[in-house]
């Protein structure tokens, strides 16, 4: 069975170009600096896992062909993860009014249910259910769950002010939006061939929600991973003066980036 994992999204919270057609010092020629907000979508023949809904997710979505989503995940409930919640209400509707599950920490589901609460409780006859929110509970971290025909294992991840979700799909994982990890998290990790990692942090002394490149180096040398992909990258990183500073194996994301799992 063949596994697809597409990087949706490779941006931080103001994607490039930022608004106002704000490139910072990404270079507006080359295509791999195009980026929309961090999201990636894992597919198999018959089952499709999206992660995170962030504000362009109509752009993705179209631009990847998706169709019926089967679940959403989300890593946490920054609105550039959150804000694009209600394109699934067209795609329900398009499909005859289904609800579809969705899936995250108790913190995560408490703040997105509250401000989307018309999402998942019917508030009027004309407006039906979008949503139905299920629980990842700690005893749930680092064991395998399925959903459809796809395995893969959530891990707990530190973002500073708040508690992230990761994933290992097969021999890929996805670390997006972190500064750090418990043991365990790196022990579901290990043995990894590819790695889509958070590098947002750059070159700076300090970051406390970000891991910076020297974090990213350093993690790695307990994962192991062959190939890792610098993702939830800002307009101050250009892709090629990026790709010019890092070691071999080591890689900026970019938005239509596939991997098989």
């Amino acid at each position: 069975m063949s596994v697809i994992l597409t990087v949706l999204g490779c941006g931080d919270s103001g994607g490039v170009p930022m608004i106002g057609n704000h490139w910072g010092l990404c270079d507006p020629l080359e295509p791999r600096n195009r980026r929309t907000r961090s999201s990636v979508v894992v597919r198999s023949e018959t089952t499709t896992l999206l992660i995170d809904t962030g504000p362009d997710l109509r752009a993705q979505a179209n631009r990847e062909g998706l169709g019926k989503i089967d679940a959403i995940f989300y890593t946490h409930m920054h609105s550039d993860h959150t804000m694009g919640i209600d394109e699934i209400r067209a795609q329900n509707k398009r499909l005859g009014f289904i609800t579809t599950p969705v899936y995250s920490t108790k913190e995560t589901l408490d703040d997105i249910t509250k401000r989307f609460d018309y999402m998942f409780v019917q508030q009027h006859k004309i407006y039906p259910t979008v949503l139905e929110a299920h629980v990842v509970e700690p005893a749930q971290y680092t064991k395998p769950m399925t959903i459809g025909d796809i395995e893969f294992t959530p891990f707990i991840q530190d973002h500073g002010t708040c508690e992230t979700l990761g994933f290992r799909f097969g021999s890929v994982g996805y670390s997006t939006d972190m500064v750090n990890m418990p043991p365990e998290s790196f022990e579901v990790l290990k043995g990894i061939k590819t790695w889509i990692v958070d590098a947002a942090g750059y070159k700076m002394e300090r970051n406390l929600v970000h891991a910076r490149l020297q974090d990213v180096y350093r993690f790695n040398e307990i994962i192991g991973a062959e190939q890792v992909y610098l993702s939830h990258l800002p307009a101050g990183i250009d892709y090629k003066t990026l790709q010019s500073e890092t070691p071999a194996g080591y890689d900026p994301a970019y938005d239509g980036l596939e991997l098989v799992c």
